[in-house]
């Protein structure tokens, strides 16, 4: 069988990775001078070396000890098998072409990655984790043109026997407070509300006491509602408002 061999500067060239080249150099190098990868291969290896006899090893096929320039074809199929397994699946195998040896080393490493990534926890497997809360404010005073620092802000979410509240609803009681804060100074809040990964859609209303901040505005307070659909509850929601004294605005943000 053809020995492959990989070259640190080939695979550099194709990835532009050094490090990833020079692990993909060092594939099939024995001994290992990685001492954790040697530890994993004597672990691995420990099944057929502990059933290992002088009778077994005389039964390997004639040449069958010589095939160490070629081992990376074959040691996939001795992790945690005993010696007499080994020894069947050399014989099945030994006479089989390159081509075919590629293949079934191919399907074999394809199990091993399945077997890892079946065996991860859901969350390490998400492509990204969230940095901050998935419902954030701020306030700019556009009348000043600066962040609106000391504004109060509360976060509620509509919990009533309907799923969205009607116009002109006056029964605040079914509205549930998630969480509140101060802005800082550069117009800010501080943490409203968990640390989730998905928000529980429906309607959410965000409410700044204006009229403490600028007493002689038109607005004591402004209530700024909105929804968050069940195909969005892995999404982020900024809802800034720009304030001035007689009017302000919105948006979503992110």
């Amino acid at each position: 069988m053809e020995e492959i061999k990989v070259d640190e500067k080939e695979v550099l060239a194709c990835c532009g990775s050094t490090q990833f080249a020079k692990q993909m150099a060092m594939i099939g190098e024995s001994p290992s001078s990685q001492t954790t990868s040697a530890k994993w291969s004597k672990g691995e290896q420990s099944t057929a070396l502990a059933t290992a006899t002088d009778v077994g090893l005389g039964n390997y096929p004639t040449g069958m000890l010589g095939i160490g320039k070629n081992l990376d074809m074959y040691s996939d199929m001795c992790a945690g098998r005993s010696a007499a397994e080994i020894l069947g699946e050399l014989k099945n195998r030994y006479s089989n072409r390159p081509i075919v040896e590629l293949e079934i080393a191919s399907q074999e490493q394809m199990k091993h990655v399945t077997a890892t990534l079946e065996g991860l926890p859901a969350k390490a497997l998400q492509v990204q984790a969230r940095t901050r809360p998935p419902i954030t404010t701020h306030v700019l005073d556009v009348s000043k043109g600066c962040p609106a620092a000391g504004i109060e802000v509360r976060l509620e979410m509509w919990k009533g026997s309907q799923p969205h509240p009607s116009f002109g609803e006056t029964d605040t009681g079914r509205w549930v407070l998630e969480g509140s804060s101060t802005t800082d100074r550069d117009g800010r809040s501080g943490q409203l509300m968990s640390m989730v990964d998905a928000l529980s859609p429906g309607v959410y209303r965000i409410s700044f006491n204006t009229g403490k901040y600028n007493p002689g505005g038109f607005f004591p307070y402004v209530s700024i509602v909105f929804e968050i659909k069940e195909s969005q509850t892995l999404e982020h929601f900024h809802v800034p408002l720009l304030l001035s004294p007689f009017s302000f605005s919105t948006y979503r943000g992110s």
